[in-house]
């Protein structure tokens, strides 16, 4: 099996809504989408969310490093799956100049990889969830039912922070992730009125986003425990990482790590220097849905506790590709995704995957990514277009 073709969109979804936190506001996103396709005609999608803030990539910094990575040499004829997923996981974007930490062209090289194990796993007659049996038979535990969490972002105070909490009641959702950290926010007024209409029993995690120094987490987190938060996310910037451990001490939140945590040199890092107790893994950020198996393989290794997380804006694509890694891959803390008509206007997908009532989804059971791509909504958000092979 050949791939004779393989073509790089840059789309820009708009959002339902603006999406705020404390590094960034938008209300669009401009997303890669990569097409590749057999010489039988079978063709494949997949996705990445570049994220300068993340890791330096922008999605014309995107295109560029696909352009310089000669994919057309990496990508060899193979008709044994096993040897297909070996030449799959063995993809490599060209390196930026004094990137240490191997992030750089994360969400490039997921977008092609998804874009590969869509069109071989249809071709093959094989589910992308399946493939996590051959790839770490340790962590495969097929399940057909998941549920996410919920979301409270940049609910602010009064009557908008009330209505956002009783949706998530009445919705029926186990977890929260509440933003924090943003400025001319009360934090600990708004996780108090979040708790009171949510009730005990709900599972309430914060999110920072590097939004304290770390002279400031602790105090900025205590004044948030007695809310019975269960985790939080990147308080402090990566930069201040190495402060970590002493930020644990002051705290009795185990903390996430997300922005810190990008790729396997930074789970090394974080393991090494005991930076957090969880990593959050969203497969557009460290590089696709094998290094995200490989991040849960080592975070399992080191007792690390993981999420499946997302990036805002991610369409039908990389929805349906955390939805296989969460019906197959065990031990998952906290299941973020399938957001999709909650949060963008074009899915880019026939079929709704959007997550039902309480967060509850069922397993995909189709071949690859077991959903069908819209190319006229591509064809509508498209701003710019590559042909690479």
């Amino acid at each position: 099996m050949k791939i004779v073709a393989l073509e790089a969109f840059v789309v820009r979804i708009p959002l339902v809504k603006p999406v705020k936190h404390a590094s960034y506001t938008r209300s669009n996103t401009d997303n890669l989408v990569v097409k590749a396709t057999l010489a039988n005609g079978i063709v494949g999608w997949g996705e990445g969310v570049p994220r300068e803030y993340v890791t330096g990539e922008t999605a014309s910094s995107a295109l560029e490093q696909l352009r310089q990575s000669e994919l057309g040499k990496q990508i060899s004829e193979s008709a044994q799956f096993p040897e297909i997923l070996r030449m799959i996981e063995a993809i490599r974007v060209v390196p930026q100049a004094n990137d240490i930490r191997g992030i750089s062209g994360n969400a490039a090289r997921c977008a092609v990889e998804l874009a590969l194990l869509d069109a071989y796993g249809k071709a093959l007659q094989i589910p992308l969830s399946e493939m996590t049996k051959t790839l770490s038979p340790n962590l495969y535990e097929p399940r057909s039912l998941v549920r996410y969490s919920g979301a409270i972002t940049s609910a602010r105070r009064g009557m908008k922070i009330r209505l956002a909490a009783w949706r998530m009641r009445i919705f029926g959702v186990k977890q929260i992730k509440v933003k924090v950290g943003i400025e001319g926010y009360d934090d600990p007024y708004r996780l108090r009125m979040i708790r009171r209409r949510v009730g005990k029993s709900v599972d309430i995690r914060i999110d920072a986003n590097e939004a304290w120094s770390a002279s400031e987490a602790g105090a900025k987190i205590r004044a948030l425990e007695p809310y019975r938060i269960s985790a939080v996310e990147q308080p402090i910037p990566h930069e201040q990482a190495h402060l970590l451990p002493q930020l644990q001490q002051e705290i009795s939140t185990p903390i996430m790590l997300d922005e810190s945590c990008c790729g396997m040199y930074d789970a090394q890092q974080a393991v090494e220097n005991k930076w957090c107790q969880l990593f959050n893994i969203r497969l557009s950020k460290v590089g696709g849905f094998i290094p995200a198996i490989r991040l849960a393989e080592f975070a399992t290794a080191h007792n690390i506790g993981y999420q499946l997380g997302c990036q805002v804006g991610e369409t039908a694509i990389l929805s349906a590709a955390g939805r296989h890694f969460a019906t197959s891959v065990k031990n998952i803390r906290y299941l973020e995704g399938s957001y999709d008509r909650h949060l963008v206007r074009k899915s880019l997908s026939e079929e709704d995957i959007t997550f039902g009532w309480g967060g509850v989804a069922p397993e995909i059971r189709g071949n690859g990514l077991g959903i069908s791509i819209s190319e006229q909504q591509i064809q509508e958000c498209q701003i710019a277009h590559e042909r690479f092979i």
